[in-house]
């Protein structure tokens, strides 16, 4: 039984490019950045003090900039109780900014419990009054189904309100939408123009899809110098995906010298983020003995680290090593569960070569026992990407 090769997952499923757009509680800490500018003037009790009184007296852009201080606990008690408040005043009062943090808020239920149609709610009242960033989030909402009917129409009419005020995360998710002809008719080169507006802004997310889309050629000629530069781009900026895609770079030699250093380098960078197929790679690299020392026990633990996080390939090169005995103690019952579960998740006829054979030598008993623990392993282990890391 051949094993299966090195992996990056190149055609994406929305669901993960979701995961990539995304990122609530990241975006919002980002966001705020630029409002923490404005509170320097409010660093001792006094100006807190003449903060508040303006707040209290109504002033949308004091409540707004006394969340901030909340959020943080400068020169105030932290409480996002505290901070809801606030911002709910000044998003009452139609300000924007105001009404996309307080969606932020019941988004990832900080400071109220957490409710997306209330979210929804809010990201469209801000999105409305053009606020680029609620316009992009509101898309993403659309994309996904997420508390609104899926509307991949919908979603890009609002990527493109945001990508066309410039905001990156926007602009890359609408050449999303045009690669994968989601809501819009497929067009390659149209992805690659919005890829390339957010790549130059140094969104990784589209640097990544930018070196993507010179690696197949889609959009623009195939051209793997171009994509290694805006793959390392990404890469460098720490995004797991790109990282995984450098090191497949590297040990392919694509637009670079074969270099199986490098390539465990960088996929050790990514399984540190928790990405599941650089950790399957890595377990390939010793069960193969390409470039490290052929190691069945090393292999079996980075194949059992991509198995639990949901990587069929994984489950199923698991399940051959618990069946042969290669790097753990031979189980065949624990084989058989295995090979299930790489069935179950893709319905994937290759793994019936590890179950048929394996039925004939079981007892009745004994696949009970397996197929109990597949059941098992299904209610634990997560499917493919796994979007919470």
């Amino acid at each position: 039984m051949t094993k299966t090769c090195y992996r990056h997952y190149l055609s994406l499923s929305m669901k993960s490019t979701i995961r990539l757009a995304n990122r609530p509680a990241r975006l919002f800490a980002i966001l705020l950045i630029p409002l923490l500018a404005l509170l320097t003037a409010y660093g001792n009790e006094e100006s807190i003090e003449s903060l508040k009184k303006k707040a209290e007296a109504g002033d949308a852009k004091a409540q707004l900039e006394l969340s901030e201080l909340y959020l943080k606990g400068e020169g105030v008690p932290k409480s996002d109780v505290e901070a809801v408040k606030w911002i709910r005043k000044a998003a009452e009062q139609g300000l924007a900014t105001a009404q996309f943090y307080l969606g932020l808020m019941y988004h990832n239920g900080q400071g109220v419990p957490k409710d997306g149609v209330e979210a929804v709610k809010w990201y469209r009242k801000a999105a409305e009054q053009g606020d680029a960033s609620a316009q992009s989030q509101l898309g993403v909402m659309y994309s996904a189904g997420w508390d609104v009917a899926q509307d991949y129409a919908e979603a890009v009419k609002w990527y493109r309100k945001a990508a066309e005020q410039g905001d990156a995360s926007a602009q890359s998710q609408l050449g999303v939408m045009y690669s994968a002809g989601w809501g819009v008719a497929q067009d390659y080169a149209e992805a690659v123009k919005w890829y390339r507006k957010a790549a130059k802004q140094g969104y990784a997310v589209a640097q990544y899809h930018l070196g993507l889309a010179y690696s197949h050629g889609q959009g623009v000629p195939k051209d793997y110098v171009k994509s290694m530069k805006w793959i390392r781009k990404a890469a460098e900026q720490e995004f797991d995906l790109s990282q995984c895609y450098l090191g497949l770079m590297y040990h392919e030699g694509w637009g670079v010298p074969k270099n199986t250093t490098e390539a465990v380098k960088w996929w050790r960078k990514a399984a540190e983020q928790g990405y599941a197929v650089a950790h399957y790679n890595i377990g390939l690299l010793y069960d193969e003995g390409k470039g490290v020392p052929k190691n069945s026990i090393e292999a079996f633990k980075w194949y059992r680290k991509a198995a639990e996080r949901g990587f069929t390939d994984a489950q199923f090169n698991l399940g051959r090593m618990y069946r042969d005995g290669e790097g753990v103690p031979k189980d065949e019952v624990e084989a058989y569960a295995w090979f299930l579960l790489a069935k179950a998740r893709q319905e994937w006829k290759r793994a019936d070569d590890g179950i048929e054979p394996l039925e004939k030598r079981l007892t009745a008993e004994q696949q009970e026992e397996g197929q109990r623990r597949a059941a098992e392993l299904d209610r634990t282990i997560p499917h493919f990407p796994a979007y919470s890391r």
